[in-house]
């Protein structure tokens, strides 16, 4: 599952200067494309709104192999978002369009990152496809432990 968060909905549109001109539907497109050449299935939500969120990642449990997660300012504000990370238990790889690390001091924490296997972040939309390739690798390695 891809989990976009809130404002992602604007990319190409919100702050040019700092997200880049891609659109999400961009990113879904490229990230469509790379799931075929993986053999892989998607499933992509956006919300807005932290509940619409949570109640995603909730229908997951057992539903979803893993979760490809961009929580955006949910990131640095949400222990609600990262307790439901934490409850399903799913792998989680944590991706961001820019470097978190190296704009505003608020954006330095992540509060969901400890409930991720790893985090991606400063590469635009490449985050998102790097994202995609270590959850993939990640299921299919645990996958193979699982069976031994």
């Amino acid at each position: 599952m891809v989990l976009h968060g809130p404002n992602l909905n604007l990319l190409g549109v919100r702050e040019p200067q700092v997200y880049g001109g891609v659109t999400l539907e961009t990113i879904d497109h490229e990230l469509r494309k790379l799931a075929d050449e993986l053999q892989v299935e998607l499933a992509f939500f956006q919300s807005n709104y932290e509940g619409a969120l949570i109640d995603r990642i909730h229908q997951a449990h057992g539903a979803e192999q893993g979760i490809l997660l961009n929580p955006a300012a949910y990131t640095h504000t949400s222990v609600a978002l990262r307790d439901a990370l934490a409850a399903v238990a799913q792998p989680v790889v944590e991706v961001h369009l820019t470097n978190i690390y190296a704009r505003e001091p608020f954006r330095h924490q992540s509060l969901t990152a400890p409930v991720a296997a790893g985090l991606i972040c400063g590469f635009g939309a490449d985050s998102y496809l790097w994202g995609l390739r270590a959850l993939v690798k990640l299921i299919k390695t645990e996958g193979k432990e699982g069976k031994s």
